[in-house]
């Protein structure tokens, strides 16, 4: 796997402990007693699930592989193995039922002018059911998003957005497949290509401007470094119209990343958490 000098993970165990005294911390000041992760067999939340498990224990993480019928065969077998070699436990929840149930009380069939709150239902339905077994054993839901797809908005509000902390959030896509290979997982999940697979086909490459490699690149100029759109087609060598669609993706996704607004902020307590 080839990696820019500028997006290479310098010392991964450095970054690994970094992360995993987050997660304890975080936890700790919860008062819960561990965390859920939703396993997809790709990257993230294999990634994830590894640094949970390093932080908390195996005893204090719980995965929920949650397929749909047209979901990659290969992808829940790659999560089923990777929860089974590291002794954690898991649960397979299929949700073809919750949607059709959604279908049914809705009225509703699918068309491709739906394609996209389908796709969000899916995300959404997904979301309620880590948040049932979090509920219910006292955790917290570990959300799995990386800073690539953070930064221009590539994830289901209130879906695979909605979780309680983000571990990896700091992290470029490209960064996160670095410490995949740095904590064990399996090359063939860490270089899997993105596919959110929430509808038949559904390929990241298909919705995003650049596969990641490229688009962590000029993530990397625009926020890192703040460099001028112009400069960086010219230092990188890409068209100004695709660096001013990432660009656009990041603008018009703002409220993805906010709590909901209100007309006058919250007041705070002027003590320190206890």
């Amino acid at each position: 796997m080839y990696v820019p000098e500028e997006l290479r993970l310098k010392n991964p165990e450095e970054v690994i402990t970094e992360i995993t005294n987050f997660i304890k911390s975080y936890v700790n000041r919860a008062r819960a007693s561990g965390v859920v992760v939703g396993l997809s067999g790709g990257v993230d939340s294999s990634t994830v699930l590894a640094l949970a498990i390093r932080a908390l224990g195996k005893d204090r993480v719980f995965g929920l592989i949650m397929p749909l019928r047209f979901t990659p065969k290969r992808d829940i077998e790659d999560a089923v193995e990777l929860a089974k070699s590291f002794g954690v436990k898991y649960k397979l929840v299929q949700i073809d039922n919750i949607e059709n149930s959604y279908k049914e009380s809705l009225g509703v069939v699918e068309s491709p002018d739906l394609k996209i709150p389908f796709a969000n239902l899916r995300a959404r339905i997904r979301m309620t059911i880590l948040y049932f077994y979090a509920n219910s054993l006292n955790y917290l839901v570990m959300g799995t998003g990386d800073k690539s797809e953070l930064l221009i908005g590539y994830f289901t509000k209130y879906g695979d957005g909605g979780v309680d902390f983000l571990p990896i959030g700091h992290l470029y896509k490209t960064q996160v497949r670095q410490l995949a290979l740095a904590l064990g997982i399996p090359r063939h999940i860490a270089l899997k290509p993105s596919s959110p697979q929430l509808y038949p086909g559904h390929k990241a490459i298909d919705e995003i401007p650049l596969d990641y490699d490229k688009l962590d690149l000029i993530l990397y100029y625009l926020f890192d470094k703040n460099m001028n759109p112009h400069d960086i087609a010219k230092h990188l060598g890409f068209s100004i119209d695709v660096i001013n669609r990432i660009i656009e993706m990041h603008i018009n996704s703002f409220h993805k990343r906010e709590p909901p607004p209100t007309l006058r902020p919250l007041p705070k307590l002027s003590i320190s958490d206890r």
